[in-house]
């Protein structure tokens, strides 16, 4: 087997599914595969990832470099993984036993970092020079990008909006519900996707999923239109809060609420009215690469050589 500088691989670590992807240095997939993930099982994790790496490698005929979107982060203070939601994954040292399953160095990223990433390289925010990305699915996750690379910070908690309180809040939003991080009222549990749907049964009675809330607040449903038009409030109060801080150039939208097409037409003129000076000309974006912008990510934290 070659050794290539060239073909990049990328692992989307997630709690359902592991997923591989091959770039070649053109950013054109090579090779792709997924599994389920071996769930609450760290060792079997190990293994079943690092057999992806050698069956993709057998296919490509080549040895790649290797980067990992994480549903968390690694303390850099002591090399362990933080804050995943996987949280089997908490408390180990994820890269480095990684590393040693496949005999090489791999590079591991917040998957939301990975989305920022590769949007900013190549995909709603390319050419921009600070890229905010946002994933709005079970949870609500936040990555940076400047200057086409990953924005960590000294704490590896760069972009962690979900886990502030959100913005501003209305009657029957303080304090808000305990969060499995320990505080009150963060913004992941008004706009994730289960925020949208505890929101739409709290004030219709009835348990639907955020796909059919949308539909039938497009279809004239007053209960599903209110329940929609408070989730974008909260989604541009959320959003003014990152622009306030960081004023980014792009704000990219992954996860499955990412593709609420209403959302760009009705959030930006909102977000103005919340930011300081309450002027914001900031695109917000869908992600170009959908659900393979983690994946497409983790494969882009090895520059080119």
């Amino acid at each position: 087997m070659k050794k290539s500088s060239a073909t990049r691989i990328g692992i989307d670590w997630g709690g359902t599914k592991i997923e591989i992807l091959a770039l070649g240095p053109d950013g054109r997939e090579r090779y792709r595969k997924r599994i389920p993930t071996p769930r609450f099982d760290y060792e079997a994790s190990i293994r079943a990832a690092a057999d992806l790496v050698a069956e993709g490698e057998q296919a490509l005929g080549e040895s790649c470099t290797v980067g990992a979107a994480i549903p968390g982060t690694i303390d850099p203070e002591n090399g362990l993984v933080k804050n995943a939601n996987s949280t089997w994954l908490n408390g180990k040292p994820l890269d480095r036993d990684f590393g040693a399953a496949i005999g090489r160095e791999v590079r591991c990223a917040n998957d939301a970092n990975c989305l920022a990433l590769s949007e900013a390289t190549d995909g709603a925010g390319a050419g921009a020079p600070v890229v905010f990305a946002a994933i709005l699915g079970t949870g609500c996750g936040g990555g940076i990008a400047i200057g086409g690379r990953v924005h960590a910070g000294g704490n590896g908690l760069a972009g962690e909006w979900g886990h502030n309180p959100l913005p501003w809040p209305r009657a029957g939003e303080y304090p808000g519900r305990i969060c499995y991080c320990g505080q009150r009222g963060c913004i992941e549990h008004f706009i994730s996707g289960p925020g949208l749907e505890d929101d739409y049964r709290q004030a219709a009675g009835a348990s639907l999923p955020g796909a059919e809330i949308v539909r039938l607040c497009e279809a004239g449903d007053r209960e599903a239109a209110a329940s929609v038009a408070r989730y974008e409030d909260r989604l541009a109060r959320s959003l003014a809060h990152v622009v306030n801080l960081l004023d980014p150039d792009v704000i990219v939208l992954g996860g499955g609420l990412s593709r609420v097409e209403r959302l760009y037409r009705t959030v930006p003129p909102l977000l103005s009215g919340y930011v300081f000076g309450k002027s914001a000309k900031t695109p917000i974006r869908a992600a170009v690469h959908g659900d393979s912008s983690g994946v497409r990510g983790a494969a882009w934290l090895w520059p080119p050589l």
